[in-house]
């Protein structure tokens, strides 16, 4: 059982602290000999299907509100089904983390609390029978992460593109990644620089996980 900490005041360095583990996973090693062409079987490997990212910005962790969203992200067909490619929360304080698609969280508040606190004291959580990391405090910027031809796409009550998200995804294209961004805080908007398109999907502000349900429940009719 997770013993809760309390999260308001927790120290970064300059939002410098982050599992240095993401450093290496671009990392190859050199061997030095004769070249061997790989075998056919690789030469024709079917291509990888696409799939879908949520980023989660300005998230209070201290409200609780990011925990809801990521639990209806979690916990949808679309993610079991397997497309869902990557989760990512930004809080307000910068501090990144990634959040891997077979993670189960704690479903009440006081677990998730003391969760994320360990989060950030400790830089990553793992399971405990395979060791995996689950979560980890990554180095910004989220764009890093994000697929080279991924469509981007914002979402604020104040855009003046309204759209049914049913009509809207069924445009997508089947062979480019989408990364659909949230704000997860109490009050505000967001207004990140890498977002391509900003929609609206109600003339009312939306909780973070009222707007992910309905980003789910579309793409998994489509």
């Amino acid at each position: 059982m997770v013993r809760p900490y309390a999260i308001k005041g927790y120290k970064m360095k300059k939002s410098e602290r982050y599992d240095k583990e993401e450093e290496a996973d671009g990392s190859f090693e050199i061997e030095y000999g004769i070249p061997i062409p790989p075998p056919q079987s690789q030469q024709s490997k079917p291509k990888p299907q696409t799939g879908v990212i949520f980023v989660l910005e300005r998230a209070s962790l201290e409200v609780g509100k990011v925990g809801k969203a990521l639990l209806a992200i979690l916990d949808s067909p679309l993610n079991k089904a397997g497309r869902l490619k990557g989760l990512y929360v930004r809080t307000e304080k910068g501090v990144l983390i990634e959040v891997k698609p077979r993670t189960h969280l704690p479903r009440t508040s006081k677990r998730f609390y003391g969760l994320m606190s360990q989060l950030l004291q400790r830089l990553s959580i793992k399971n405990e029978k395979t060791h995996a990391k689950l979560l980890r405090v990554i180095k910004n910027p989220v764009t890093q992460y994000l697929p080279i031809n991924s469509h981007k796409i914002g979402f604020s009550f104040s855009s003046e593109k309204l759209i049914k998200m049913k009509d809207y995804v069924h445009n997508f294209e089947n062979d480019r990644d989408i990364v659909f961004v949230v704000g997860a805080m109490a009050h505000g908007k967001i207004e990140p620089d890498y977002v391509d398109d900003f929609i609206a999907v109600s003339n009312y502000p939306l909780s973070a996980a009222r707007c992910t349900t309905t980003i789910c429940h579309s793409l998994e009719e489509k």
